[in-house]
């Protein structure tokens, strides 16, 4: 059974890169395109691993980690904050908002993969 990953990511673009990206070396996803339908898919489909972008109107991506961190069937999910919003502390304020990792956009495939790699090695498995 593949490995599933719950996108949260409200630009189409970016959702589309990533669906490229990681479809083709075997993750199943899940998409969501605000932090509260993240929040929603997060607790009924439990995906392995979360991706989260931080600005989304209506619930920001901070606020989306908080709230799926703070239920104990999902604190386990591994949340990797996937950002432009790159700014001197941001990294500190994803993490502290309970993210598991951080990566900035623009990102290279090769260290988005790494970073999802650290808690899924192998899509397949």
């Amino acid at each position: 059974m593949s490995k599933r990953i719950l996108i949260v990511e409200d630009q189409e673009d970016n959702r589309r890169i990533l669906r490229d990206l990681l479809t083709n070396v075997g993750f199943e996803l899940i998409e969501a395109t605000t932090g509260e339908e993240g929040v929603r898919l997060a607790e009924r489909n439990r995906p392995d691993l979360i991706l989260m972008d931080v600005q989304m109107p209506v619930l920001d991506g901070h606020e989306a980690t908080q709230r799926i961190k703070s239920q104990p069937e999902l604190r386990s999910i591994p949340i990797i904050v996937v950002t432009s919003y790159a700014l001197s502390g941001d990294e500190a304020k994803a993490m502290a908002a309970g993210a598991d990792a951080y990566v900035a956009k623009p990102f290279s495939p090769r260290a988005l993969l790494a970073a999802i790699r650290r808690f899924l090695p192998d899509p397949a498995g």
